[in-house]
């Protein structure tokens, strides 16, 4: 396995670590109760995806 003959500068560091940043998570509306939810995931209040429920949460929808 080859080695690395120099060191990388700060400044190339810097720039490859640019895009490592989080960013927020995107958020969808649920179309059974309004709240926002993850898309294309079943909403974690009402258990409705696409619809339909598919998740029996327990909560009354509104």
């Amino acid at each position: 396995m080859p080695n690395p003959k120099r060191r990388h500068s700060k400044r190339r560091t810097s720039n490859r670590r640019a895009h490592d940043h989080l960013r927020t998570a995107s958020l969808a509306e649920c179309s059974n109760c309004h709240e926002r939810k993850l898309p294309h995931r079943a909403c974690p209040k009402c258990g409705y995806y696409n619809g339909r429920q598919v998740i029996d949460t327990g909560a009354k929808s509104s």
